[in-house]
């Protein structure tokens, strides 16, 4: 084998999914690798990022098209060129997520849980507002109340008055107790969230990329344009998962907690493919300007300190 091979399997894999969910992709595209480079690119200069996993035009046109309906991406015509970026709300929809991404550890819990009662909703908007809460990793405390360790009530004002639920919504922040990691305390977070499953999809995650972390150390002969692609495959998946990780705090989580381990493989493999990933970039996408500008001094922040 070889990390050519296993790069192979990986975009098989993904393009077995039912359905290809290219939107998603392309998110991943923006925040791994548009956003720090302005942000803006031409469509032609994303169709040639997602031809590798096997992406056609025709599927590429049509995922933008409902990007922009859904208010993520927006578009700028130059002559016959089409310009797409992301929308202020679409940045801060998806701008927690990626920080999280590329952080390398939690900051210390202060022992304090940020609750959202929802009883005074309608329950349709109960039902609407519960499932964005779970997608930013709120647990079920009760079936009107939600919990989360790390999430702060100024961090939730703007989005519960995106979903026209400010007025009824309470939010409230717990001062931190003592003990922090008591037994009920425990058996309340097993309650709230399905660590079992989020366990589960980070073994799966291991098995995926384990292999091709092996080979880059044995035969490595991934040429640039393979780095990109194997670089946007680890981040998107890997920000799939997070999408559903509450980040509890440690002390709140088993001992052979499965998440540490993707998170230093997710580092290990970016750190080993992102140099090489972006001499491809730099020379093969576009913007209305011309080439894409260098990434600006956050980039080179993800996981702890990238070389420039």
């Amino acid at each position: 084998m070889s990390a050519k091979s296993q790069l192979a399997s990986l975009i098989q894999e993904f393009q077995q999914q039912r359905p290809v969910r290219a939107g998603s992709l392309i998110i991943t595209i923006y925040g791994d690798v548009i956003q720090p480079r302005g942000g803006n690119v031409w469509l032609g200069s994303l169709m040639k990022l997602v031809a590798p996993m096997g992406i056609n035009e025709r599927l590429v046109r049509t995922s933008v098209y409902r990007l922009v309906q859904e208010s993520w991406l927006q578009a700028e015509k130059v002559g016959r060129c089409s310009y797409y970026s992301i929308t202020g709300d679409g940045l801060r929809r998806f701008r927690q997520a990626f920080e999280q991404v590329y952080s390398i550890g939690d900051d210390d819990w202060n022992g304090g849980w940020c609750l959202t009662l929802l009883n005074q909703l309608e329950p349709e908007l109960r039902l609407k507002v519960r499932e964005e809460l779970k997608w930013l990793g709120f647990g079920n405390l009760s079936p009107t109340i939600m919990q989360h360790p790390r999430f702060k009530p100024e961090q939730l004002t703007p989005l519960l008055q995106e979903w026209g639920a400010s007025d009824d919504a309470i939010v409230m922040q717990t001062h931190p107790i003592e003990p922090r990691n008591s037994k009920a305390l425990r058996r309340q977070v097993k309650e709230s969230w399905n660590l079992d499953e989020l366990g589960l999809r980070y073994k799966r995650f291991l098995e995926k990329f384990r292999p091709l972390w092996r080979e880059l150390n044995h035969k490595d002969n991934l040429s640039p344009e393979d780095c990109l692609a194997a670089r946007l495959l680890l981040i998107h998946e890997y920000r799939k998962i997070l999408l559903r990780d509450p980040f509890l705090p440690d002390e709140l989580l088993p001992s052979d907690w499965e998440g540490r381990s993707a998170k230093q493989l997710c580092r290990n493999l970016y750190l080993a493919m992102y140099a090489r990933s972006d001499e491809f970039l730099a020379c093969d996408l576009e913007n209305a300007s011309g080439p894409l500008p260098v990434p600006g001094a956050g980039f080179y922040r993800r996981f702890g300190g990238l070389e420039p």
